[in-house]
Parts: structure tokens; C-alpha cells; sequence
């Protein structure tokens, strides 16, 4: 990607490039969708339907489309509880949100606005649904938060997540998406809807606090009497996303040493570094999104922030500054499997495929199970939720984990948890998660990773995704024997759209893209950067070969 770096990477966005807010909340109302092009179709990717109302990809007949279907869908599975709904700080989500309420009322289903009007992070929309329905086997509640995530300001998401608390799997998702069309290819003529004045003052809405039953609960999962009592000095930046008015009730519940470096939500983001592309990105896990905090470094003893739904973290220490996302998760997982004794003895620690092999090596020094998985959030929620996960982690710096207890926390990531975790990890330890990486990989090994994009049209990104094992002829990968070959994941024997290829020092794992036409190619070394730059050589040459192959 660094061929392709921006100018304006790391800095400030010039005025001319910050959305028009009033223009795009027109856009949402005015434009309509033609369902006949593929790109103003609803589309749940692994994140719910995402989009723009300048695109005519997320317009308001989305909404009203995709709230009708899920309305549809819980009435035909029975759930019949309330419906927890939350939004982040995008322009797009507050226009989403008045949509989604009308439809919601007009179908008589009981729905948790925010206290206030208070924005929610994913994890506590994920909180919700399984503090209501412990213990429960009817009635059960589910959820929606209305959030792109880290996505551009022009963005606007929806997601939906069933009873379990988690992401909606894809069988929930395809029925969704596919009812949606339909209604928008109908007119919207089957939508139930009310005015919005009518669906605010309804019986069947309702206040929630997602705030204090978030924030109250949290002593259960980190254990603030260890940070309290080692006085760690702490900073977070919300980077004006769902969670920015957590983080002083947590300080003041819990007596931590705690500064918020900012409050400021503005939904033109112009307070953020502009990322690689030069795009406005709220992305923890990126240096260039992230230089308001790396410039902080040096102030605290950790410093955290979190995207804009807040269910991705990115950690920044003095000894390291801003973490790869999977450098702080081998940290993680080492330490979480030590310090959490009340947790299964049989608890797994579970990673996507295109994760660190490092949490492979921390596993097997901690005598755990792996459980790996293809990309997508979706695939530890069970485990999570029975315990049989100790931990959930992604790539993208999403991570969830269980309660001290070993009891279900949030089945959805959790970016605020994962973020405290750090300054946990420093209070016990005595040393920073930076300190602790570079201590680990004495040890362990240290790893190198990039990934990098190729271009491939329509037919071959399909090849791609049904590549078998048996079409990959070499026999070696960058001078080692190849141990793997894999088209579907050891975890759960899930199909991993795509392949990975591993020796004993490196592996590369290659997918299409779900939105470009392109494939995208992870690749990491334990040895060195050559070895890296042989490993991407070598696996797109391979790829390329099985893509053109008769």
C-alpha cells in the first residue's frame, strides 16, 4: 500500500475535503436506490450494510428497507423481546436512527433508545442484549447499531445483532438483505411506518441508560484495583466516536488516573490526521490516523483510543508508541490466559486465519487450544457466549474476551475493554504491553508482516475464493518446505474464501477483496524483512499461476 501513499498522510485534511454535512443528510432523504445496480443493493458484509447517501448506497430507503426485514425476521423466529438500538457519531446515524424508530413502532416492537440520546458503542448495545436476556428462554431480546465503524464521515452503517449478542451470521444476514431488496424493489409499499413524532412518543419506545449499566459493570471483566493502586497514568482519545462520554464515568467510578485528551464530536472529523489514502479514516490501528495520540506518547504511562463505534482499539506506549493491532493481542492473550484462573481450564484462544502466528506460538507456550477462524467478528461469538473462548481476536485491532469469572462479557468486539486491558497489563506487570511484546519475542520469535494488494477482475476474484489446496503445485515457500495448504479453517473447518500457505517461519494467506477488484495478500516472517518481501514474491507468483491456470 505504500506506492500508494497520500501527501497528505498524517496530517490535517484541508477544508475542502470535509464533508458537507447538510448535503449529505439531504442526499440520505432525497436519493433512491435502484435496486437493479449492484452497488445500491443492501449488502451485509462482515459489518452489516454499509455505504453513502452521495452513492445512493445508504439512503433512507435503506434503512426503512432493512428495519421492515428485521422486523420480519424476529416475528418469524419468534423474538419477541425488546430491540436495543444504538448509534455512533456520523452524520448519517442520527437520520438512520429516526428512520429505523419508524418502522420499529409501526411494527409494535419494543425499542431501547438511548438515555438522553446518548451515543452507544457496539459493546454496550452487545451488554444489553445479554444482561436482558440471562437466564431467559423466551422473550428474548436482540439489537441494532447503526454504525460504518472507522469509516469515512460520509459513511453510514446498520448492523444487526440477534439474541446471541453478537454479529448477525450469514444465514440472518442473506435472509435480511434479500427481504430488503425486495421491499425496495416493491416501493417500500409493504414498510410499515409511522411519523417520527408518533414513534418517539410511543408505548412501545423506550429510555435505556446503556451508559451506567455499561460503565457499572465493567469491575467484572478489568480489575481497576490494580490500576488504581499502581497510579499507571492514563490518556484516551475517543477521536469523537460513540464512546467519548464513557471515559470520564469510568475515571470517576473507578478512581483511575484517566485523562480524556479530547470530547469533541464533530461530524466532519476535521480534528483527525488524515490516513495513508488520504481519506479521513477513524482507524486506531493506523499511524497516520492516529498522530494526535503517538504525539502524546511521552505524556503517559499507556494511552489508548478507539474508533467510532468503539469496538476496535489501538494502544500507544513510551517505550514502543502506537502498537500493530497483533502485537498487542499476542500481549493480550499472554496475559488474560495467566491472570484469569476462574476461566475453563478448556478455554480456547480463538484468531482469524490472517492473525499474528505469534498467538499461535503464545498459545501452545500457555498449553491452549487454538481455535482459528476465517475473517469475521461472527465466528467466536458461540464460544464466547458458552465460554468455551476465552478470547476473540482479529487482525483489524477487534478483540472480545470473557468476564473474570469466565462468564459471556460481549459477543460483539469490544474496543473499550480491550483498551482498558492495557492499562491492567501495565499496573500488574510493571512494564508497558511494548515492553512485554519485545520481551515475548526474545523468546517466541519476532515476526514481520505486510499486506499488500493485487488486481484481479470479477471472474478470477471468484477463482480465488474456490482455490483449492490440490491447485497450489510448488512444493517450497520462500527456501522452506510448505507444512499447509488451506482452503478451509482448522478451527472450525469454515471455507476461508481463499487460501494460506505456511512453513515453519512464514505464511501468506490470500482473499479477494469483497468491494474492489482486487485480492489482498497477508504475509508474515519469523526470520527477516527479505524473507518477507520473498514470501509476498513468491505467494502472489503462486496465486497469479492458480488464477490463470487453463
Amino acid at each position: 500500500m505504500s506506492s500508494r501513499l497520500s501527501s497528505l498522510a498524517g496530517k490535517s485534511a484541508p477544508e475542502a475535503q470535509l464533508v458537507d454535512v447538510a448535503r449529505l443528510r439531504g442526499a440520505y432523504i432525497d436519493l433512491r436506490p435502484d435496486v437493479g445496480v449492484p452497488s445500491q443493493r443492501v449488502a451485509f458484509g462482515t459489518s452489516g450494510h454499509r455505504g453513502s447517501s452521495f452513492d445512493h448506497s445508504f439512503n433512507e430507503w435503506h434503512v426503512l428497507a432493512i428495519t421492515q426485514a428485521i422486523c420480519e425476521y424476529r416475528a418469524g423466529k419468534g423474538i419477541d423481546g425488546p430491540l436495543f438500538i444504538g448509534i455512533d457519531t456520523h452524520a448519517l446515524s442520527q437520520p438512520a436512527l429516526e428512520s429505523s424508530l419508524e418502522v420499529l413502532a409501526a411494527n409494535g416492537v419494543h425499542t431501547m433508545v438511548s438515555k438522553g440520546g446518548e451515543y452507544t458503542p457496539t459493546p454496550a448495545i452487545s451488554h444489553a442484549i445479554l444482561t436482558y436476556n440471562r437466564g431467559r428462554t423466551s422473550g428474548l431480546a436482540d439489537g441494532i447499531v447503526v454504525t460504518p465503524s472507522h469509516n469515512p464521515p460520509d459513511g453510514g452503517g446498520f448492523k444487526y445483532n440477534p439474541p446471541n449478542g453478537g454479529p448477525a451470521d450469514t444465514d440472518i444476514t442473506g435472509w435480511v438483505q434479500k427481504r430488503a431488496n425486495a421491499l425496495i424493489e416493491g416501493g417500500l409499499r409493504d414498510v410499515r411506518r409511522v411519523p417520527l413524532a408518533e414513534a418517539l412518543r410511543a408505548s412501545t419506545t423506550h429510555e435505556h441508560d446503556y451508559l451506567d449499566a455499561y460503565v457499572s459493570d465493567l469491575a467484572n471483566v478489568i480489575d481497576f484495583d490494580a490500576i488504581r493502586a499502581s497510579g499507571v497514568h492514563l490518556g484516551v482519545d475517543p477521536l469523537g466516536g460513540s464512546g467519548v462520554h464513557y471515559w470520564a464515568p469510568i475515571a470517576e467510578r473507578y478512581g483511575i488516573d484517566l485523562t480524556v485528551v479530547s470530547d469533541v464530536v464533530d461530524p466532519t472529523f476535521r480534528f483527525m490526521s488524515v490516513d495513508w489514502d488520504g481519506k479521513i479514516r477513524m482507524d486506531p490501528s493506523s499511524s497516520y490516523a492516529m498522530q494526535r495520540l503517538i504525539g502524546l506518547k511521552d505524556s503517559y504511562d499507556v494511552a489508548f483510543a478507539c474508533d467510532t463505534d468503539h469496538d476496535r482499539h489501538g494502544i500507544v506506549t513510551r517505550s514502543t508508541g502506537l502498537l500493530l493491532p497483533n502485537h498487542y493481542l499476542s500481549v493480550l492473550v499472554d496475559y488474560l490466559f495467566r491472570h484469569r484462573p476462574q476461566w475453563r481450564s478448556d478455554a480456547a484462544v480463538g484468531k482469524t486465519l490472517v492473525s499474528s502466528a505469534l498467538i499461535d506460538r503464545v498459545a501452545k507456550r500457555l498449553g491452549r487450544r487454538l481455535y482459528e477462524v476465517p475473517v469475521g467478528f461472527k465466528w467466536f461469538v458461540d464460544g464466547l457466549f458458552d465460554g468455551s473462548l476465552g478470547f476473540g481476536g482479529e487482525e483489524s485491532a477487534g478483540a472480545s474476551f470473557l468476564r473474570r469469572d469466565g462468564g459471556v462479557w460481549s459477543t460483539d468486539k469490544d474496543g473499550i475493554a480491550s483498551a482498558l486491558m492495557s492499562a491492567e497489563i501495565a499496573a500488574r506487570a510493571g512494564k508497558d504491553p511494548g515492553e512485554l511484546y519485545r520481551e515475548m519475542t526474545h523468546e517466541l520469535g519476532r515476526p514481520v508482516s505486510e499486506r499488500v494488494d493485487a488486481p484481479a477482475n470479477p471472474e478470477q476474484k471468484a477463482r480465488l475464493s474456490k482455490l483449492s489446496p490440490d491447485q497450489v503445485k510448488s512444493t517450497q515457500l520462500a527456501g522452506e518446505k510448505i507444512e499447509a495448504v488451506l482452503d478451509r479453517a482448522p478451527g472450525n473447518g469454515a471455507a476461508i474464501g481463499g487460501i494460506k500457505v505456511a512453513s515453519a517461519n512464514g505464511w501468506f494467506a490470500a482473499r479477494p477483496s469483497g468491494t474492489e477488484d482486487i485480492y489482498k495478500i497477508y504475509a508474515e516472517s519469523f526470520k527477516d524483512e527479505a524473507h518477507l518481501q520473498r514470501l509476498l514474491e513468491e505467494a502472489q507468483a503462486m496465486v497469479d499461476e492458480a488464477l490463470n491456470a487453463g
